[in-house]
């Protein structure tokens, strides 16, 4: 008993005080978001953001960006190279302090940087920590220098070893193996945020490479038109309305400490029905929109009701056009750039600055309306699309507000097994394809906890229909209700029931068809739902192998092959049963239960998403209406897969 009192001692001693790096090596997912390929590729973010605070800063032009042989970064840039004096309170080279000490650089208001990207300041010091190696070299003051750092710490010196005519600055890193769960870097995942990055700071010249056996490849991203080239690179499978895309700018002085602040938007109609308005401050994706996506949503729709009624095009008793009305079929970049942008929401991806929503809104009044007046053909076209958007809806309204009154009040779907359980985040809900497998989910479930609705067939591909048609589908009707969050304008996350949303289908190409139709559902109309990792997809055993009374499951072709090379040596003259599982009803209640179903057994894959930008470029190629850039993808990535059941 002594000995166990003194295990529980509660005093001095038991305080840990976790000093330098110590912090992010102990919880890296606090700064990267995790160990995984996100806080991966994350790294890379951080010390590319530093030389784009460069470019923004106007000293750098060119950004290097190359995955070595042995997968470490090596990024170069020709801004001014990171400062080698010796810091006055610290005394030690700046550069160090930045690489070693958190929360250092020149974003704080000390002057270093106006608007920065990297705004907490722990870019390059977190990579440092995470990483097994870093090699820094500055070229300033007609000298080359160099040090070497190891998982937080400087392993050298700042040495001159040679001479240099230019300036800038080279980081080479190599992910720590101890922290992350893999450190192969992803070509494509790199590839995405990098454009992004190259169309919102118009002029800087991002190269990126792979030097990879095997995987030697090389694209290089300028963008003179800056967001107006993404505006046209976001719609280049869809089917713009009008040929000019509308860009503007503005800049506003600081007034009442608020500070200096950029603004631009291009913006062009296409023939779709959904609304992609992607939103940036100072080069971060604000995914929850914020003040200035509220600026501009006002803008807009009060500019096209000025317009339509100035032209006749509504008369004085019409209703006015609504913000949907506006909004269909456009596509709209929206940056701003700010000194001291203020970030808040549960991913802290809303920009919270009240002054930017008046200076947005009333910089859209004035230079939207005089593209429209400037333009008086491409306003047309405009106008008629928004106007026969207005007709549908008033055409259908009465159908969409019983529906949506039906979602609002009526009861849970008869298809429904719900679960007793009434707190949303010990909750989940199977999404399942069929009755039959519906049947042996309810069977195997654990009715206090899980949920199951079962799903008839292919639901409706929401990436070619309006709202109206998309509120009548009844499996869609069914998993609205049963959620109890809503959507679009009106989905509210506090009112979700379940706090797991996991699709079950079979492992054919049907299943994975549904799975595509249930996530562009959720992507277009509950995109909160993935934001928040509230989406899970089930995985179902490939294969179910018997000897005698044992039985095996196993979730891959990989597995499988090592299960059986294991089989074979214990027992070499052993019978085996292999059955090959296609479909979710070739299981019973109870196998569905412990190899899909079971808390401590099962495995689920969580979909996330790192860029909406990519998120939304995939889904247009994949559902929408154009066939060429779907044909285009599966050719280029037929090599790639695995299983395929037709």
């Amino acid at each position: 008993m002594a000995a166990d009192v003194e295990q529980q001692r509660y005093d001095a001693e038991q305080i840990q005080v976790l000093e330098g790096l110590e912090p992010v090596r102990t919880r890296p997912g606090m700064y990267i978001g995790s160990t995984g390929a996100r806080g991966l590729h994350h790294l890379v973010y951080e010390v590319v953001d530093n030389s784009v605070d460069e470019a923004l800063a106007g000293f750098c032009k060119h950004i290097d960006v190359a995955i070595k042989a042995d997968n470490s970064i090596e990024v170069e840039d020709d801004g001014r190279g990171m400062p080698v004096d010796m810091h006055p309170k610290l005394g030690i080279p700046a550069v160090e302090v930045i690489h070693t000490v958190l929360h250092a650089g020149g974003k704080f208001g000390g002057g270093g940087y106006k608007v920065s990207g990297g705004l907490h300041g722990v870019g390059a010091s977190v990579v440092n920590a995470l990483s097994e190696y870093m090699e820094v070299e500055i070229k300033r003051n007609g000298n080359l220098y160099r040090q070497t750092y190891s998982r937080g710490q400087a392993t050298s010196g700042l040495d001159i070893v040679g001479e240099a005519k230019k300036t800038g600055s080279r980081t080479l890193f190599r992910p720590d193996p101890e922290i992350f769960d893999e450190v192969d870097y992803d070509y494509g995942t790199l590839e995405h945020r990098l454009r992004e990055m190259a169309f919102l700071n118009k002029g800087v010249r991002i190269t990126l490479s792979d030097e990879r056996e095997g995987k030697k490849k090389k694209d290089v991203f300028y963008y003179e038109g800056g967001i107006r080239e993404f505006v046209k690179h976001q719609n280049a499978n869809k089917e713009p309305i009008h040929p000019d895309i509308i860009y503007f700018e503005a800049e506003r002085k600081s007034e009442e400490g608020a500070g200096d602040s950029e603004l631009e938007i291009a913006m062009q109609y296409t023939k779709r029905y959904n609304e992609t308005v992607f939103t940036y401050a100072n080069n971060i994706n604000t995914i929850e929109g914020g003040m200035h996506m509220a600026g501009f949503r006002s803008s807009l729709t009060r500019v096209f009701n000025d317009y339509a009624r100035r032209t006749g095009i509504l008369k004085e008793k019409d209703e006015s056009f609504t913000g949907d009305d506006v909004r269909e079929g456009l596509t709209a970049i929206i940056s701003v750039k700010l000194t001291t942008p203020q970030f808040e929401g549960q991913t802290k991806s809303k920009l919270g600055n009240s002054d930017i929503r008046g200076f947005v809104e009333s910089t859209t009044n004035d230079r939207l309306m005089a593209f429209l007046e400037e333009n008086p053909s491409q306003a047309k076209i405009i106008l008629e699309k928004i106007l026969s958007t207005y007709k549908v809806r008033l055409k259908t309204q009465k159908v969409r507000d019983v529906e949506r009154g039906k979602l609002m009040d009526s009861s849970l779907p008869g298809k429904l097994w719900d679960c007793s359980e009434k707190d949303p985040r010990l909750s989940e809900i199977f999404l399942v394809e069929g009755d039959s497998a519906g049947g042996s989910a309810k069977g195997g479930r654990d009715s206090k906890r899980q949920a199951i609705l079962p799903l008839r067939g292919k639901i409706l591909n929401v990436e070619k229909a309006n709202l109206a048609k998309v509120l009548s589908s009844e499996e869609i009707k069914n998993m609205i209700t049963a959620f109890g969050c809503g959507i679009d304008d009106n989905f509210d996350i506090e009112k979700l029931r379940y706090h797991k949303i996991i699709i079950m289908t079979d492992a054919d190409v049907d299943g994975a068809h549904i799975r595509t139709l249930l996530l562009t559902f959720f992507f277009r109309h509950m995109t909160q739902l993935i934001q928040n990792g509230n989406v899970y997809i089930a995985q179902p055993p490939l294969y179910q192998v018997k000897r005698g009374k044992e039985i095996y499951y196993t979730y891959s072709e990989k597995e499988q092959t090592k299960l059986m090379r294991k089989l074979s040596e214990e027992s070499p003259n052993a019978r085996y049963d292999i059955q090959r599982y296609k479909g979710l009803g070739e299981m019973d209640a109870a196998q569905l239960r412990d190899t899909t179903m079971d808390f401590s057994n099962r495995t689920l894959i969580q979909i996330t998403m790192d860029n909406y930008a990519m998120a939304d470029e995939m889904f247009v190629t994949l559902m929408g209406d154009r066939v060429e850039p779907r044909r285009r993808f599966i050719e280029e990535n037929a090599k790639y897969v695995k299983n395929l059941d037709i």
